[in-house]
Formats: structure tokens, C-alpha cells, sequence
């Protein structure tokens, strides 16, 4: 298939910083030579932009002052407009404040809502972003394990969930959708059981919805926030054009807050900090990229990370005997689980994943995330990329003489 936008270069970052590439992520294992770097860890992608975010850039750099601005309309409106397209949802102006990132607007908004020592209730497997954000502030996490059903989809357990609310005193959840690492899409009606239990029990959820763009299949992704009044009310939404756009590097993100008593203190809690400036370039990329053009370019790229995610499903349960894994409904990570091809063939997780490194391909040690023997690996890559870290995988890792 023919696209718009391109998905297919592999473009070299070496020499630019990229955390991705050049990153000790094992700092004790040393890639042969003879096989080139190729990130599959950190969750930002291996494509270009969307061109609309870097002209509306370039367009303000062509201004030779960058002194002190206030926000303009258009972001506001940019933004009202992105959440109608993608979400069918009405918000306004007074519903938007601005974050510089998301796991930062998560530790602001939290203060508001919970004190230092208190437990905070998160799913697991979890995003490590929340476990480290909450215990680097002062709050103890508390986890609710998802599980698989017979069909191999993540659900969450509704009775565990009341229970560790319960038992530990908790007035405050993380809730990831979709879901990270497991790439769940949550649906209308296990949102709204969700709910009852945080009804039930008067806890506060702050989202996060970073991935919200990036649906797959016919999947639909619907704003917790959305899905009643009491939602609406209890519950403060951060989104960001960062995983959507690969924009990850200008640091910009934004919270929707319905609630008027809740969004005063949140705004006065962020305020304080002094630290919570929005970045000049940042606005003019995300103006861009919440445009005609960027809605063309998320619908492309979904196709491409569809096609990418079921090439690698379709190799592993072909040929990586005793690796196991949920099929995602978004986002473009894969959550490998490898306890029985490590029992099999007696090697450790450590080995395992140190192996791939050897060859090249960097991927992501899964345990961290709260799962023993897993793995999260990132797919978004172009195509031919993927391919040939595949091709490694097979040939020196899961099926090589070692």
C-alpha cells in the first residue's frame, strides 16, 4: 500500500541524542560487531512527524523574538477540536490546563488529591512511569493484577479491586487507557464497571489517555471521563500529542478537568511550582499536529502499526515455541511473556535478554512493569526494520546455537 506520509525510511539517529539509540539500556552487554542498533524499548517511534507540526515550527522560528507569550486561541481550539474528531467528546476552554508532561501532571494533581504516605491503587502489569512517579513522591503503590480469560484478552478483577481500595484506606487510582503495557482498549461497558467500584468506595481517578490516538482494528477508545456524570466529576484526564506524533522531545502535555472545585485546587497546586511553562515550539507542534493533515496522518499510521504488530504475532506463534502474548488493541508495544521457553531451554530471563542485545536488538525487560519473565518490546519501526530485528530474533535468540 501506498501512504501519504513516510513509514518506510529508516531514518539513522545516531548522533542525535536519541534516548532510544543511545541510551546504555544494558549497560553490561556489548553488541557484536556487524549488527547495527535497533531500538524496539523506550515508547517513542522510529518515523518522521507529521510534516504540519514541524512547519507550524518553522513558521514561528521565522519570528526572531522568543520572549514571554501567552497561549493563543488556537491551541485551546486546536485541542477542542482534536478530542470532537478522535472522541466524539465535547470539552471547552475552561476544561484544558496545560502540563509539561504527563507523568509531572500526574505528581502535581495527585497532591491535590491524596496525601504523602497514602496508597494509590494501579493496575498490574503497570507502566513504570506511574510506579516510579508515585513512590518518587511519596505515595505507596497498590496493585490490582489484570488477568487473561479464556479468550487471552486482559480484564480487569472488579472484586480485587474493591477489595485493595478497601483494605488499604485508598481514595486515589492511576487508571491507564488503553492500557500499557498489555495495549488493552478498555470498553464502554468495563469503564463503567470500573466506575461503580471507584463510586462506591469515593475514589478519585486521574487517566492517563496518551495513547488514545493510536487504536487498532475496530477497536474504540472512550474517555473515562465520558462515560457518566460521576466519571465527569471524579476523574482528571491527561492526554498528550507525544506518542501520537513522535513529538516526545519538545515536552508538552495537557489535563481535562470537568470539575470546577477540583480543577481551582489543581490549577493553584501546578501554579505553585513555578515550573509549569508551555514552551513556544511546543504549541506551535502540537497546533500542527492536531490538524486536517494530522488526522490523515493518524489514520495511516494506525494501518502501519497494525501491519506491523500482526507480522510479529504471527511470527512468534510460529516460530518462538513457548513465548506467549496477548494480541493489542492499541498503543504499539507487544508485552512478551517467555517463562516457558526459558524453562525449556534453561536459560535465565537475564540471558534472554542480554541475547537479543548481543544481536542488536534492544528491547525492554518486562519486570520492572510488575510481570516476572516478560518482555515489552516496541514495534513502531518501519516494516523492513522489523523484519530484520525478527529475522535476529530467530536466528540468534530464540532458535540459535548459543
Amino acid at each position: 500500500m501506498t501512504y501519504k506520509f513516510d513509514f518506510e525510511t529508516y531514518i539513522d539517529r545516531t548522533n542525535t541524542n536519541a534516548r532510544a539509540l543511545e541510551e546504555n539500556h544494558f549497560p553490561d552487554v556489548v553488541t557484536r560487531e556487524g549488527f547495527s542498533k535497533i531500538p524496539m524499548w523506550v515508547a517513542d517511534m522510529s518515523f518522521p512527524t507529521v510534516p504540519a507540526a514541524i512547519e507550524k515550527m518553522k513558521k514561528r522560528l521565522d519570528h526572531p523574538i522568543f520572549g514571554y507569550f501567552i497561549t493563543p486561541d488556537e491551541y485551546f481550539d486546536a485541542i477542542i477540536s482534536w478530542q470532537k474528531r478522535r472522541n466524539g467528546v465535547d470539552i471547552e476552554r475552561e476544561n484544558i490546563s496545560y502540563e509539561n508532561g504527563v507523568l509531572g501532571g500526574i505528581a502535581s494533581i495527585a497532591r491535590v488529591l491524596a496525601a504523602p504516605g497514602d496508597n494509590v491503587l494501579i493496575h498490574a502489569p503497570s507502566y513504570v512511569g506511574f510506579i516510579n512517579t508515585m513512590k518518587a513522591n511519596g505515595y505507596n503503590p497498590i496493585f490490582s493484577n489484570l488477568y487473561l480469560d479464556e479468550n487471552n484478552i486482559w480484564r480487569m478483577d472488579y472484586e480485587d479491586m474493591d477489595r485493595k481500595i478497601k483494605e488499604n484506606n485508598i481514595n486515589l487510582a492511576i487508571f491507564c487507557s488503553p492500557h500499557n503495557p498489555s495495549g488493552r482498549v478498555w470498553t464502554r461497558e468495563e469503564l463503567e464497571r470500573a466506575y461503580e467500584v471507584f463510586k462506591e468506595n469515593n475514589v478519585y481517578v486521574i487517566t492517563d489517555e496518551i495513547w488514545s490516538d493510536l487504536i487498532l482494528a475496530d477497536n474504540v477508545h472512550i474517555p473515562a471521563w465520558s462515560i457518566n456524570e460521576d466519571a465527569k466529576m471524579r476523574t482528571i484526564t491527561t492526554y498528550a500529542p507525544s506518542k501520537t506524533f513522535n513529538l516526545a522531545a519538545f515536552i508538552g502535555a495537557y489535563h481535562l478537568v470537568f470539575n470546577p472545585y477540583l480543577k481551582a485546587r489543581i490549577d493553584r497546586q501546578v501554579e505553585k511550582t513555578a515550573y509549569n511553562r508551555q514552551n513556544v515550539l511546543s504549541c506551535a507542534a502540537l497546533i500542527g499536529a492536531y490538524s486536517d493533515e494530522g488526522a490523515a496522518y493518524v489514520d495511516e499510521l494506525r494501518e502501519v502499526l497494525a501491519k506491523n504488530i500482526s507480522y510479529a504475532i504471527d511470527f512468534i506463534e510460529k516460530n518462538f515455541k513457548g513465548v506467549s502474548l496477548a494480541r493489542p488493541q492499541g498503543t504499539y508495544v507487544i508485552y512478551l511473556n517467555t517463562k516457558e521457553w526459558e524453562e525449556a531451554n534453561n536459560k535465565s530471563h537475564d540471558e534472554l535478554l542480554n541475547r537479543a542485545v548481543e544481536y542488536g536488538v534492544i528491547w525492554q525487560d518486562g519486570r520492572p512493569f510488575m510481570m516476572d519473565h516478560t518482555i515489552r518490546v516496541n514495534l513502531s519501526l518501519p516494516f523492513a526494520k522489523l523484519v530484520e530485528a525478527f529475522d535476529r530474533l530467530d536466528k540468534y535468540v530464540f532458535n540459535g546455537d548459543w
